[in-house]
């Protein structure tokens, strides 16, 4: 299955080894995001330093793994879907994702309600409802 996978599980995934921690690794998911994740995780790498109790270098070892496990778009091939995404986006910081699901007529993984509840015209599954299938 294609998803594309939010900040939020990865963070989660990042932060605490949980059921989003081993669903990344699961074969039969292609996870797709869009390429400033990368950037995400930099910003906010003290914050899951201090949260995991990591090294830095653990740190590291996580991203690249991640780097290798994810397929990042650029934001250059969103471009066409973005406006769509826009429109429908409840909230501005979820635009590029919802960008990318349009791009690769895929699903969402998200535990953001919102984002699930406010549009309807991009699936949108949670890490419990991924347990079910």
């Amino acid at each position: 299955m294609d998803l594309v996978v939010d900040a939020n599980i990865l963070f989660a995934a990042l932060i605490k080894e949980s059921v989003s921690y081993h669903f990344l690794f699961r074969d039969d998911l292609h996870l797709f995001s869009p390429e400033y994740i990368l950037e995400e995780f930099e910003k906010h790498k003290l914050e899951i330093l201090e949260k995991t109790e990591s090294s830095l270098e653990e740190f590291k070892k996580v991203v690249d793994i991640l780097r290798r496990r994810i397929t990042l778009i650029p934001l250059e091939e969103l471009a066409p879907y973005v406006h769509k995404a826009a429109l429908i986006s409840p909230d501005p910081k979820d635009v590029a994702y919802l960008a990318l699901a349009l791009k690769l007529h895929c699903p969402v993984w998200s535990n953001d309600k919102k984002l699930k509840e406010k549009q309807t015209i991009i699936p949108v599954y949670s890490t419990t409802e991924l347990m079910k299938f």
